[in-house]
């Protein structure tokens, strides 16, 4: 999942389920989790890539672990959890981080890239968060940082009516830096953490601290609320019914 740092001190960090396009299962989504507190500790490391393996960054949560987060009722509150530390870890973290989004970025896909400092993406890429269409609260990432980058009135209608937003409308929207035909996701993102990795690291680290802030505040003000009517969304009949609708068609 992630690379040493190089000689510029860029590490690389990989979603890696290729074969369910990164869609979040139990160990993926600990993985994402924890590797924050690990790359912290990476000794000569100044800049992070995040990306997805294959043709996608992450195609949401893996169908059949959001059915597990419906059933058990623990589990589901440990994972809950750790989508609060996610969320903490990766906007306290120490160094930025680009996000090379190299194809579609749902639901947990679509919060990780918005929680990186900069995000390049696949010209044939695109966001969505259909949390609310599948009768979940829209619990973290989008809800928290869409507002802040493409104000209130623009996340409404993504968020609520849980559309595709192409990658020239995410750049034109403030939630994209980049738009680069999809060979070239990794090696740009690549080039600008190594910009980034290269400036002084005091000035880095407090303007980006300083620019952070609103973000801070909106988290503590909100993430918790947010995360605990995201648990309870999962006992609506509602998101049951469409769960179980999805995991049939995907069964063919």
């Amino acid at each position: 999942m992630t690379e040493a740092p190089d000689a510029d001190g860029v590490a690389v960090v990989t979603l890696n389920r290729p074969a369910a396009l990164n869609a979040a299962d139990e160990e993926l989504h600990a993985a994402v989790t924890g590797v924050w507190a690990e790359l912290a500790e990476q000794p000569g490391l100044r800049a992070v890539v995040l990306t997805g393996a294959g043709t996608a960054f992450s195609a949401g949560g893996d169908l059949a672990f959001l059915q597990r987060l419906a059933d058990d009722t623990t589990l589901r509150a440990r994972v809950m959890a750790e989508g609060g530390d996610l969320v903490r870890a990766m906007v306290g973290f120490p160094h930025p981080v680009v996000a090379a989004v190299n194809g579609p970025a749902v639901g947990l896909g679509c919060s990780l890239a918005s929680l990186a400092d900069l995000v390049v993406m696949a010209d044939d890429a695109y966001f969505a968060d259909p949390h609310v269409a599948l009768g979940l609260v829209a619990g973290d990432g989008g809800i928290l940082t869409w507002p802040l980058n493409m104000g209130l009135q623009r996340t409404k209608e993504w968020l609520l009516l849980g559309g595709r937003l192409p990658a020239a409308q995410a750049l034109e929207y403030g939630l994209a830096n980049r738009v680069v035909p999809k060979g070239d996701v990794v090696a740009e993102a690549r080039a600008l953490a190594a910009r980034l990795a290269g400036l002084p690291p005091q000035s880095l680290r407090e303007t980006r601290r300083v620019l952070n802030q609103p973000l801070v505040a909106r988290i503590e003000a909100a993430l918790d609320d947010v995360l605990a009517v995201e648990t309870a969304s999962f006992d609506e009949p509602a998101f049951q019914q469409t769960l179980a609708a999805m995991r049939a068609r995907s069964r063919g």
